[in-house]
């Protein structure tokens, strides 16, 4: 299940999760649109991963917990540890991003 940020809690779910995976996203961005609904497929998929979306221009806390430069970003947390993030709007890097996070 994708969750949908409401308030500035990343750090708090980063915390409290050990594999989560945060599409950064933004209302006017197209490329975060198109990108949601297959977030949103593949958290179906990795039912032991959190999947959070975060809009980066109203969250500035959850924003500083990756270097997010463009949108849509996509960040992976093990541990509460950043291990890597990609500026994209291809399914197959998204899932490679997944894949180093995932207990498989």
């Amino acid at each position: 299940m994708l969750q949908e940020l409401e308030s500035d809690i990343l750090q708090q779910i980063v915390s409290n999760n050990e594999l989560v995976l945060v599409q950064y996203g933004a209302t006017w961005c197209g490329n975060c649109r198109i990108m949601k609904p297959k977030v949103k497929r593949l958290s179906g998929e990795f039912e032991n991963i959190k999947f959070v979306y975060v809009d980066a221009e109203k969250f500035p806390e959850s924003r500083k917990l990756a270097q997010v430069t463009n949108l849509p970003t996509f960040a992976a947390f093990k541990g509460g540890v950043l291990v890597n993030q990609n500026q994209t709007n291809k399914e197959e890097i998204l899932k490679l991003l997944i894949n180093e996070i995932a207990d498989n």
